[in-house]
């Protein structure tokens, strides 16, 4: 197997267990478990570590071109916006931020339901430019 396909994998399989432990944390009732809580936001840690690798690695490699930094950062904005989106959801379950009207409360929960889809499909598209080097 080679490196390209291994890292494929490896985030294949981090987006697969990120996304399983959100509907388990969402399936959990709130207030959310704190143990099921803490290992979705450390498997989510841990696939943004190395996706950080993966692009030095592939720096140190060869310099990344204009389109492959950008790339690289719509898929960092989008990872931040989750993560978020995804504390606020956290602390509107814990009941707070009461005042918050209720079309805003939706709001956060519509983005914190789209953006890991938005965040597979532009990390994919940037380990396309970056491993396959088009563009």
């Amino acid at each position: 197997m080679t490196t390209t396909q291994s890292t494929i994998i490896s985030v294949g399989i981090f987006f697969l267990f990120i996304i399983l432990s959100g509907f388990w944390v969402s399936r959990s009732g709130k207030p959310y478990s704190t143990f099921i809580f803490t290992v979705h936001k450390l498997i989510g840690l841990g696939a943004g570590i190395f996706l950080i690798r993966t692009v030095y690695i592939t720096h140190q490699a060869m310099p990344l071109s204009g389109i492959q930094w950008t790339a690289i950062a719509i898929t960092v904005l989008l990872f931040v916006f989750t993560v978020a989106a995804g504390g606020l959801l956290s602390v509107l379950a814990e009941g707070r931020l009461q005042n918050l009207g209720t079309s805003m409360q939706k709001a956060i929960e519509l983005a914190h339901k789209i953006s890991p889809y938005l965040i597979v499909l532009a990390t994919m598209m940037t380990l396309y430019i970056l491993l396959f080097r088009y563009l």
